[in-house]
């Protein structure tokens, strides 16, 4: 690997990061019943924006054939799906512990790679797998306020659903990626998100009434948190996609575990500077964190092609 891909995919990470951190703080602001529904339905709605950009690109993105537009009408789903995982993991735990269940993705995308894409995975790399495996669980357990152990299993069951599905549609984006090309994949996924976006506005009251109501109640702040928040993860799912289909899925999917470094030095930056908008606690588990956090390092320098 490069230098200049090795940075390359480090950008995706680093946008991700910040995102979750205002997906934490976004979840705050909304009531506990309305939060998630809130957020994915801003995250889907504001997958349009996509749609302009790409076509400006790329005029031919129409020209696509249909088992592709249903490959990517999938990925749409999938992505949807993931994204609820996430959101509920999100307002069970901190931004940290989350993503640092996120390097469950690599396992799966090396399974996924190796089942559709012939991908391989040498002895090496499946030592690294392995440490970015005990890097994640070393994150299920937590002390209760009594000073018991007990295991964090509802976040965990809800990042093992949300790393399955990006490890699900890394692998079938990066298929119809290289049939067709990165925009007519990228228009096309971005017009499958918004249209399970105003199917889940009209189906679901409850979410549609709290979605609404941001706007009613003329909370400029937060509309505008949510769109700087979608315009910052869909650069960074762009960014992703191109290092798709220039490194193989796995290796790209664990350039990600330098994910929770980011968010976890963000944390101590915003815990440190602006403690009224922290969303996580500098000092709550830290050394877990690191251990979790140094596992998974040393997973994504053995499986690394650095040369």
């Amino acid at each position: 690997m490069t230098a200049l891909i090795f940075f390359g995919a480090l950008i995706a990470p680093f946008l991700y990061a910040i995102c979750n951190h205002l997906d934490k703080h976004l979840l705050k602001r909304y009531s506990e019943e309305s939060g998630v529904g809130t957020l994915m339905l801003f995250s889907a709605l504001l997958s349009i924006v996509t749609i302009p950009v790409a076509y400006v690109v790329d005029p031919n993105v129409l020209d696509i054939s249909l088992t592709s537009i249903l490959t990517l009408l999938a990925v749409g789903i999938i992505n949807v799906g993931l994204l609820w995982g996430y959101l509920m993991a999100m307002d069970e735990d901190e931004p940290t512990v989350v993503i640092i269940f996120y390097q469950l993705v690599p396992v799966i995308g090396l399974a996924l790679g190796y089942r559709f894409l012939n991908e391989t995975i040498s002895i090496t790399q499946g030592i690294a797998m392995i440490l970015i495996m005990v890097g994640a669980v070393v994150m299920t357990f937590a002390q209760d306020e009594d000073g018991r152990i007990t295991m964090k299993l509802k976040t965990a069951g809800f990042m093992l659903l949300a790393s399955f599905g990006w490890a699900s549609e890394s692998v079938l984006f990066k298929w119809v990626a290289l049939k067709e090309n990165v925009w007519q994949s990228l228009f096309w996924e971005g017009s499958a998100e918004t249209l399970i976006g105003v199917l889940l506005f009209l189906l679901i009251p409850s979410w549609r009434k709290q979605f609404l109501s941001v706007f009613r109640e003329q909370k400029p702040k937060v509309v505008g948190v949510n769109v700087a928040n979608e315009v910052v993860y869909n650069i960074g799912n762009m960014a992703a996609y191109f290092m798709v289909v220039l490194i193989p899925v796995t290796l790209n999917l664990l350039m990600n575990s330098f994910q929770p470094i980011f968010v976890f030095i963000m944390g101590v930056i915003l815990s440190r500077f602006v403690p009224h908008h922290a969303t996580e606690s500098a000092t709550d588990r830290w050394k877990q964190k690191l251990i979790a956090i140094a596992f998974t390092g040393v997973g994504v320098y053995l499986i690394g092609e650095w040369q």
